[in-house]
């Protein structure tokens, strides 16, 4: 058991809420980011005294800085941050697609990413772990695909981070999912990936031995 302290955007439902579980689980200390308010109290009830609601918008570089020094005070440091918040698309595609509607999805799947990993840069001297949710659609290529493209974005950003912070002793890890069975799809998907499935893969990497830097964990559904 641990007594360290994990910051997740994203963590008022799907894989971000089954990290928090399985995190609190392992011993960990969890600050949940989101902009639902009502749903981080709800799993810091269900969670105990080892979570902390910390409400707030993952496109703001302020809030997530803000965020991270409010768990920093509570639970005496950050010692790992999960970028896991992000979006797809009503439109896919470049001829039909909606530019406001990938502004937003760019703000929050690239800008978002950018921010969770300045803000928690501060608090990794000599240590620290950062993790990213990539996805299988960032490692092919899809008809059309501006969300994979975003995801192309992170397994690249991230392979880039692990180079830069291993300087400062700290690691970095892309999560890669395929299909996950999440409020991210409009119908369920009870054949693929669940949520919990993909909180197993971020405390694999996160609970490995110091001297193992797991930089990437690719999640198939075997459906």
């Amino acid at each position: 058991m641990t007594d360290k302290t994990l910051f997740i955007t994203g963590a008022s439902s799907g894989i971000g809420a089954e990290t928090a579980r399985a995190a609190v689980a392992q011993g960990w200390n969890v600050g949940l980011f989101a902009r639902s308010e009502d749903k981080l109290e709800a799993l810091v009830e269900e969670l105990g005294p080892k979570a902390l609601a910390l409400p707030g918008d993952a496109t703001s570089l302020n809030d997530q800085r803000g965020a991270m020094e409010h768990l920093s005070s509570h639970f005496g440091g950050v010692d790992a941050a999960f970028a896991n918040a992000g979006m797809g698309l009503d439109t896919p595609g470049t001829r039909d697609g909606d530019p406001e509607e990938w502004e937003a999805m760019i703000r929050l799947n690239i800008l978002g990413v950018m921010w969770t990993a300045k803000a928690a840069s501060a608090h990794f001297d000599g240590g620290g772990h950062l993790l990213l949710t990539g996805s299988a659609a960032g490692r092919r290529h899809i008809k059309g695909s501006l969300y994979g493209a975003t995801k192309w974005f992170v397994h690249g950003y991230g392979g880039n981070l692990a180079e830069e912070f291993r300087e400062f002793g700290a690691r970095v890890t892309v999560i890669a999912p395929g299909m996950v069975d999440t409020a991210f799809f409009d119908e369920p998907k009870p054949d693929k990936l669940q949520p919990e499935d993909i909180a197993r893969a971020v405390l694999f990497a996160l609970e490995a031995d110091q001297r193992a830097s797991v930089q990437e964990v690719f999640v198939m559904p075997t459906g």
